[in-house]
Order: structure tokens, then C-alpha cells, then sequence
């Protein structure tokens, strides 16, 4: 009988899930913040939903989502695009995690953590949310400049969270001594690996996919050769991530993979792109991937200890904050609505949520505190992870009726705005 209730709740989730994306394409209501509201209703405040009630599930789910969402953002991802924004990219990814890492470190160290574990923190809120920020562009009238230079900032920073914060716990596992030499190391061979990976991958199944849709139901297929790619690519030590993002970015991009050995097997493979149906096909998944992700994460925040929420929202008032004024240094010759799209978007999402965990884990492994203060990075970085989601859902309301009085183009349009759906 209580089967009954969580089936008839997880229809209307996503019948309503559809409203909400409809509701942000008339009145810029995010549905991620709504989403994450309704997680917190049924969690911390009433009760409904905890969640160790998913055991291993909860993790298994995000990383899920996350490589089906990053996926999909590849696939959208221009080659001409990345060609043209790539100094951008670089300045907003690498600026931003230093500034945001300097920041939390600040903030953090006034409110009594060390400066080993402040600037470890400040690592792992350094990047933004691929989860969040890729669905939320697609669904705003941008320039290919703000959603190009988001949607790989989302993925790369990803990398540099994990490698630099990861190297502060491997410090304090060797007793305080941090390897610059080796961190360097770690981003690059992490990034470059993944990389390669990614793409030898896209060119196989793009190759391959002639053939693989002569099989019956095979339109699973391409999710399941990207599963393995992933779990590879972890196995093996380098960023699962971007070897998904640059397997998408193949697939969308065929055309820019002739060079003179490759041209050959295109002749002989026929090596496809994807279909539109099969695009569509992936698109609902994220979907509804999406809408279950962001009420997991509502779930997940805690709200017993007003002493973390308040040091997380200091920190992420920080954040956005260091965030803004960097805007104002770095990449002037934008436009003045590409540096305020760009500057509101830091929110923090799955692979902070999952660095945060990790130092507790460490210590109950080791059976002694090795590294300090685990518990407030954990519970700290939760209230920032919710914070930064409320601050980017807001501001992009708010940024509405600031970019109409300037007159930009960048929610009104003769055309209706078009949502994922």
C-alpha cells in the first residue's frame, strides 16, 4: 500500500516538472529553484524523505544524471564556437576557481578553520554545477558566447575541484605536505587524458552507429556504450566528465573529425552523427533525470544547525560577490549582458556535494582525525551547495527587468522561447 503513494507522487513530480519549465519560458521562474523546494518541503521540514533513506541509490542517481546532462550539453556544444570563445572559456574557468577558492579560504579561516582545510573547501566550491547550469542556459535566450563559455566552465572547473582538493587531502594523509609539481601534473594529465578518451570513443560508436541501428530497440545502446566510457575513464584514474563531454561534443560535431586517416573510415564505417529522434530520445531523459536530481538535492541539505547556514550564506554572498568584481576586470570586451549572465551563474552542485563527504570518510578509514574540522567542511558546503542554487535562481529573476530597462535582447523576443521538455 505505500507503493501506491510514491508511484501517483513521482507522476505528478513529472507532470509538474513540465509546468515549471513552462512557467520559466513565461515568467523566468526557474524550475530548478521550485524543484529544490519542493526537496526541502519533503525533507528537512517534514520529514517525508531522508537521505540515507537511498542508501548507496542517492550517489549512483547523481552521477547518472550527471553524465547524461553533460552528454546532452555536448552534443549542443559548437567545435566553431569553442574555436572562436576559447580565451574566454579559459579566463572564466581558471579566474573563477582561484577567486572563489580565495574567497571561501578567507571567509572561511575568519570563522576559525585553518588555512589547510579553508582553501580545501574553497577547492571543492570552486567550479559550478554542469547539473544545473547546462539545463538552465539552454532554457534562456543567450548569446553563443555566454552559453559556450557556461556550459565548459561547468565541466572544466569540475576537473579542478576534484584534482586540487583531492591533492589537499593527499597532503594531510603525507602530513601537511602539498606537491605543487604534483598537483600541476594531476589537472593536466586528468584533463588531457579524459580528453582522448572521449574522443577516440565518439569516433568508435559514431563508426559504429550505421550498424547499431540495424539492432532491435538500440536506441539504449548509445546511453550504455557512454555508461562504460565513464565508468572507464574513472577506472582508470582521469575525469569521467569531460571524456563524456568530449564523447558528445564528437557526435555533434562530426564533421570536424576528417582529418586524413579518419577519412578513410568514414568512407568504409560510414560514420554517422545522430539522429534527430535520437536526440530527443536523450533530451527526456535528462529530463526526467533532472527533475529527480534537484529534489534529491533538496532533500539532502541540512537545515538542524543554524550555524552552518549562516557560515554558508557568508560564504556564497563571498562568492558571487568575488565573482562579479572579477567580471568587471576580465573579459571587457564582451558585452555588458554576457558579463552579467556569466557573473550570476555559480551555482555549486554534485561534485562539491561529493568532495564534502569525502573527509569524513578519510577519517573514519583511518580511525583518527586526519584531516580537521570534516564535519563543518561537510555540513558547510551542503548550506553553500543550497544558497548558491537559491542566489543564481534569484538573480536570474531578478535579471530580467534589468536587462528589458537596458534594452538588451536577451529575454524578450518576437519568438516564443523554447524549453527542454
Amino acid at each position: 500500500m505505500l507503493m501506491a503513494p510514491l508511484f501517483i507522487f513521482f507522476g505528478l513530480l513529472i507532470f509538474g516538472a513540465h509546468l515549471f519549465s513552462a512557467l520559466f519560458s513565461k515568467k523566468r521562474i526557474p524550475d530548478v529553484l521550485i524543484l529544490v523546494l519542493i526537496g526541502i518541503i519533503l525533507g528537512p521540514l517534514l520529514g517525508i524523505f531522508k537521505p540515507d533513506m537511498l542508501g548507496n541509490f542517492g550517489p549512483l542517481f547523481s552521477s547518472l544524471t550527471l553524465v547524461l546532462i553533460l552528454f546532452d550539453g555536448g552534443i549542443d556544444l559548437s567545435i566553431d564556437a569553442l574555436r572562436k570563445y576559447w580565451k574566454g572559456m579559459v579566463q572564466v574557468t581558471f579566474y573563477s576557481f582561484l577567486v572563489t577558492m580565495a574567497a571561501t579560504g578567507i571567509v572561511a579561516h575568519f570563522f576559525g578553520m585553518d588555512w589547510g582545510t579553508a582553501l580545501m573547501m574553497g577547492a571543492m566550491l570552486g567550479g559550478t554545477a554542469a547539473a544545473i547550469v547546462i539545463p538552465l542556459v539552454k532554457q534562456m535566450r543567450i548569446s553563443e558566447y555566454a552559453r559556450t563559455v557556461l556550459s565548459m566552465e561547468s565541466a572544466i572547473s569540475a576537473v579542478l575541484c576534484m584534482v586540487v582538493a583531492l591533492a589537499f587531502m593527499d597532503s594531510y594523509k603525507m602530513g601537511g605536505n602539498l606537491s605543487v609539481s604534483l598537483l600541476i601534473g594531476r589537472v593536466v594529465s586528468s584533463f588531457l587524458m579524459a580528453v582522448i578518451i572521449g574522443i577516440v570513443g565518439g569516433i568508435l560508436w559514431a563508426s559504429l552507429l550505421d550498424r547499431v541501428r540495424t539492432l532491435q530497440n538500440s536506441m539504449f545502446l548509445t546511453p550504455a556504450f557512454l555508461f562504460v566510457l565513464y565508468g572507464l575513464s574513472e577506472w582508470l584514474g582521469y575525469n569521467g566528465a569531460i571524456a563524456v563531454l568530449a564523447f558528445g561534443l564528437v557526435l555533434g560535431n562530426i564533421d570536424y573529425f576528417e582529418v586524413s586517416f579518419l577519412k578513410k573510415m568514414k568512407h568504409h564505417h560510414k560514420m554517422m552523427p545522430l539522429e534527430d529522434k535520437e536526440k530527443s530520445f536523450f533530451k527526456e531523459l535528462v529530463f526526467v533525470c533532472k527533475t529527480f536530481f534537484f529534489v534529491y538535492i533538496g532533500i539532502c541539505i541540512p537545515f538542524d544547525n543554524f550555524t552552518f547556514l549562516l557560515y554558508g550564506i557568508v560564504i556564497t554572498l563571498a562568492i558571487f560577490l568575488f565573482r562579479w568584481l572579477l567580471l568587471l576586470l576580465v573579459g571587457r570586451e564582451n558585452t555588458p549582458t554576457d558579463r552579467k549572465i556569466v557573473s550570476i551563474m555559480a551555482p555549486k552542485g554534485l561534485t562539491s556535494a561529493v568532495l564534502a563527504s569525502m573527509p569524513l570518510q578519510v577519517n573514519i578509514e583511518a580511525g583518527y582525525e586526519v584531516i580537521p574540522q570534516a564535519g563543518l567542511i561537510q555540513a558547510t558546503t551542503y548550506a553553500v551547495i543550497f544558497f548558491s542554487i537559491m542566489t543564481t535562481s534569484l538573480m536570474v529573476i531578478l535579471s530580467r527587468k534589468t536587462l528589458i530597462d537596458e534594452n538588451l535582447p536577451y529575454f524578450e523576443s518576437q519568438e516564443p522561447l523554447e524549453y527542454e521538455s
